[in-house]
């Protein structure tokens, strides 16, 4: 889908493999088929290719009635052994303009990424608050500012996003 992708390390962001990794490829194991069973409509996660439970591949499509309905975006979850106690990184690799994110690196301003984490959130409640935050950002803490001012005038914001995606994804 994509042309255009962002560098991902293929390591946990720990390399304690002991105890704690073995409980976290468990319940990793068990969001997997959490997400697999749920269905939830724009959403889905796997392991990456080469099995590692520690690096996820995430797609999310933009939701209906929003600039970016129609857009499929990839992103990459890098697990710790320190899961689900830790947050994971999370980011895009499918570049995106959007006020929370910003364009170059694909980081994400979300605050249940940061100092709201719980463990009790999962891959599953993640992916549907970066869908929800898509369509409904906070213009109080932007990672882009171009995207935070443009984002009022819905109009020329959706002709920037569309521009920028076919440039990322090759579709016109």
């Amino acid at each position: 889908m994509s042309s255009v992708s962002r560098a991902v390390p293929k390591k946990p962001l720990a390399t304690n493999n002991g105890q704690s990794g073995q409980s976290v490829v468990k319940r990793l194991q068990q969001e997997l088929m959490t997400l697999m069973m749920s269905k939830t409509p724009g959403i889905n996660a796997f392991p990456e290719g080469d099995g590692n439970m520690f690096l996820w591949v995430a797609t999310i499509k933009g939701c209906q009635d929003t600039v970016y309905d129609g857009q499929t975006y990839k992103l990459s979850i890098q697990f710790s052994t320190e899961y689900p106690f830790k947050a994971p990184a999370v980011f895009f690799t499918t570049p995106i303009f959007h006020p929370n994110v910003d364009y170059n690196s694909g980081t994400i301003c979300l605050d249940i990424l940061k100092d709201k984490w719980s463990a009790a959130y999962n891959v599953r409640t993640i992916l549907i608050s970066i869908q929800s935050l898509m369509g409904d950002p906070n213009n109080d803490s932007p990672l882009n500012s171009q995207a935070a001012q443009l984002w009022e005038n819905q109009e020329e914001f959706g002709k920037v996003v569309k521009q920028k995606y076919s440039e990322v994804s090759g579709q016109k």
